[in-house]
């Protein structure tokens, strides 16, 4: 079975839309980026190469230096589908990302966002 053609998507793509969103709602580019580095293990500097180098979304979580093990918390709907019963590993991860970013947009504190 091919994969959804958002693996094939550079974050970088994505990313001001994530920006956008959270600066809709008076969140910052910072507060997106430490959703990210905690989702992902990143480093602000390996996170910045990432973008510049246009990863796509598969490539990107698939070479995360650490996925948080936390992120299994991450519970709820996002565009109508529950993330904790998406069975593909890729399309998981990234829904986990929409939901972070959604939380964020929504005023969610940033250490219930980051499950502390």
């Amino acid at each position: 079975m091919a994969g959804h053609r958002i693996y094939s998507t550079s974050v970088a793509s994505v990313y001001p839309l994530y920006v956008t969103k959270a600066e809709r709602k008076e969140r910052t580019k910072g507060q997106v980026d430490e959703i990210i580095r905690w989702l992902t293990g990143h480093s602000q500097d390996s996170l910045d190469r990432e973008l510049s180098a246009q990863t796509s979304f598969e490539d990107f979580f698939a070479k995360a230096p650490r996925m948080n093990p936390a992120r299994s918390l991450i519970t709820g709907m996002v565009c109508g589908v529950r993330v904790e019963n998406v069975e593909e590993t890729t399309m998981r991860e990234i829904r986990y990302l929409d939901k972070l970013i959604d939380e964020l947009a929504k005023g969610k504190v940033m250490e219930k966002i980051l499950r502390k």
